[in-house]
């Protein structure tokens, strides 16, 4: 009887072992396959490349605080900007600028509901503190350090400031229009 089981322990080693050859076997195949499926996706980085060929290079955009930049020339009148350079270096994918509100706010010109048509806004307040509407959010104070991002056309408005508000904008694309809604 200890024969018997003596024989089958090769056996069952045999087939332990054709089992997981089998395995090895099934692994590398999949290997192959990933590595394959590797080939396409680098054909898909390339008609991505091939696409990014057809946008004119991106240029560095360096700017320095200078208190002559701050024009009267943008969005709102009620408030002055600085253009950072990212639109011209973009070509138009991007802008960015530091938005000065002029105080004292006042509610009647600067409370309208509007929206941008975007595809990516971000402000961030540099100093002082603005206080918010957004549809779907309500009413947010935002301070010094605050951010926070508008999705595409979403309704929203400012409340009231503080006289020395600053806040950094970035915006996608550079170019978009700002649709003015009646209360």
């Amino acid at each position: 009887m200890a024969k018997q089981k003596a024989a089958s322990r090769p056996a069952a080693k045999t087939a332990v072992r054709k089992k997981w050859t089998g395995l090895r076997t099934a692994a590398k195949s999949t290997a192959r396959k990933t590595i394959k499926s590797k080939g396409r996706v680098s054909t898909a980085k390339k008609s991505a490349k091939a696409t990014s060929k057809a946008r004119p290079k991106q240029r560095i955009a360096i700017s320095h605080h200078r208190e002559e930049d701050f024009k009267a020339d943008g969005l709102r009148a009620y408030a002055k900007y600085r253009d950072l350079g990212i639109a011209a270096a973009s070509h138009g994918l991007a802008q960015a600028h530091v938005i000065r509100l002029q105080g004292p706010c006042n509610p009647e010109e600067v409370s309208k509901l509007h929206f941008h048509d975007v595809q990516f806004q971000m402000v961030y307040v540099l100093k002082g503190w603005v206080k918010t509407y957004m549809e779907g959010e309500g009413e947010t104070l935002m301070q010094q350090g605050s951010a926070w991002t508008q999705p595409p056309k979403i309704k929203h408005m400012i409340l009231d400031y503080s006289d020395d508000v600053e806040l950094l904008e970035v915006i996608l694309p550079a170019e978009f229009k700002t649709v003015e809604l009646k209360a």
